[in-house]
């Protein structure tokens, strides 16, 4: 599984860190020596957002880096550093919180999907800014990594069955259970949606419900439900997408991934929970077998489901696990899932919309967002839609009324029908990906929501 290399960041006592090269963020009205001062006019920089500007010395090697932060500096930005900066050892020159954020985003930088291609990458490494918590920080990045790289990894090499292995290697590292049901034995298990959705897929990439516990035993905790859409990849089934359509639909498991990194980074944590992590993972393929338009699916809950669109399908898989989910009585549940393209028309690929309806659970979830800088946006569950939702011959209907327009909003509400009552329920419709490359963003598999959550979490239930 996907880790960052320690050796990416350097303690500041050790060997060498003394010299590092300075890199430091300068705006556009930044003073600079009048040398520099010319070096840059030459070289066109001027301090915009994104620039990045080796400053030579007398020898012919760096003296320092300058790192254009436009009108408002954002240590985010850092995460173009380890693709722009010749390899070497650097540490950064700015306020210690700003490094601090500024180093995690380098880590962040320097994930890219190898995978299938061998690459020659400069070794850019980064001495430790004074009070980072770097095996936190190693933690977190190689999260974000491990969610990237199942999204990045095409679906022939990451199917129902690589998801499970995944599963069980982050619950055996951590002392935790894990269970798996399979094919026709959901039928038997009662995951009648689940099973519907994935039943035309080859056998060896039969659906199935995995199911993680940690903790379970002590009960004196509060039980936290994390829940994830594992499409390994969605032809949109009979109701089939175009080309362009299913071309990047590996990233139809990117919940799954969340799902995950996250559980990961709980269990290493150790945070005062108990925790339970369902995955529900199925490709939605195209058979003689394959569920249909006009169909009526069973759903765990006892809810009846008229089929509208077959390439609705991730609310239903969902449907059976966070059913399950609501099972243990869980204090805390969030789903995540690549669940609709309206998700994206309303706020585009970068800001991920959140619901819930549970006021404390969005200030603290937004909060978090803000904190870590891992944007959110609260979207509403807006009652008037539910109607949409309705079915003539069925309980609900899988695809909304095309009056409400909405389709990320009734997709939430919905789930919001399967969802645990027991205590507070959120739903993160990510994206999962970056639709443009750039330094630090190369284009593909993208970790959203996922830093927020934690952060989140880490708050409530830190130890």
């Amino acid at each position: 599984m996907s880790v960052i290399s320690p050796d990416a960041l350097v303690p500041s006592d050790s060997p060498g860190a003394a010299t590092a090269t300075p890199v430091r963020f300068v705006g556009p009205k930044a003073a600079l020596d009048a040398p520099v001062q010319a070096w840059a006019g030459r070289m066109g920089f001027r301090g915009k957002a994104g620039e990045v500007l080796v400053i030579p010395d007398a020898d012919g090697g760096i003296d320092h880096v300058l790192v254009g932060t436009g009108k408002t500096f954002d240590p985010m930005s850092a995460r173009a550093l380890s693709a722009r900066l010749p390899e070497g050892l650097y540490r950064l020159e700015a306020d210690p919180e700003d490094a601090r954020v500024a180093a995690l985003a380098f880590l962040l930088g320097r994930y890219v999907f190898d995978r299938y291609k061998t690459r020659e990458r400069p070794e850019v490494r980064l001495v430790a800014p004074d009070g980072l918590d770097v095996a936190e920080a190693l933690r977190i990045a190689s999260a974000c990594a491990l969610a990237r790289e199942m999204v990045d990894t095409p679906p022939a090499d990451m199917g129902p069955l690589q998801m499970e292995t995944i599963a069980r290697e982050i619950a055996e590292a951590h002392g935790a259970s894990i269970s798996v049901i399979t094919g026709d034995d959901l039928l038997e298990e009662n995951y009648p949606a689940i099973h519907a959705v994935g039943r035309a897929a080859a056998p060896h990439r039969a659906p199935r419900i995995i199911e993680i516990g940690w903790n379970l035993d002590k009960t004196d905790r509060p039980l936290v439900a994390l829940v994830g859409k594992g499409v390994a990849f969605d032809t949109g089934g009979l109701d089939i997408k175009s080309a362009a359509g299913m071309r990047n639909m590996k990233k139809d498991m990117g919940g799954a991934a969340h799902a995950l990194a996250l559980a990961r980074l709980v269990l290493q944590a150790g945070l005062d929970v108990r925790l339970v992590v369902l995955v529900a993972a199925v490709e939605n393929a195209i058979s003689g077998d394959a569920f249909r338009p006009g169909d009526v699916l069973q759903s765990r809950k006892g809810l009846t489901i008229e089929i509208g669109n077959t390439d609705a399908e991730g609310r239903l898989i969902l449907a059976d696990a966070l059913a399950r989910a609501g099972e243990h009585d869980p204090d805390l549940t969030l789903d995540f899932a690549t669940l609709t393209g309206a998700a994206r028309i309303a706020l585009g690929p970068e800001l991920p919309p959140l619901y819930t309806d549970d006021e404390a659970l969005a200030a603290d979830f937004l909060a978090a967002a803000d904190a870590v800088r891992d944007p959110l946006w609260r979207m509403p569950l807006w009652p008037g839609y539910r109607a949409a939702i309705d079915s003539d011959i069925a309980d609900v209907r899988n695809d909304s009324a095309a009056w409400a327009q909405g389709g990320s909003i009734t997709a939430a509400l919905f789930l919001q029908k399967f969802a645990p009552t027991s205590g507070a329920w959120a739903h993160l419709d990510v994206f999962a990906w970056n639709s443009r490359g750039r330094p630090g963003h190369p284009e593909g598999g993208e970790a959203q929501s996922l830093r927020a959550a934690y952060a989140m979490l880490k708050a409530r239930y830190a130890g």
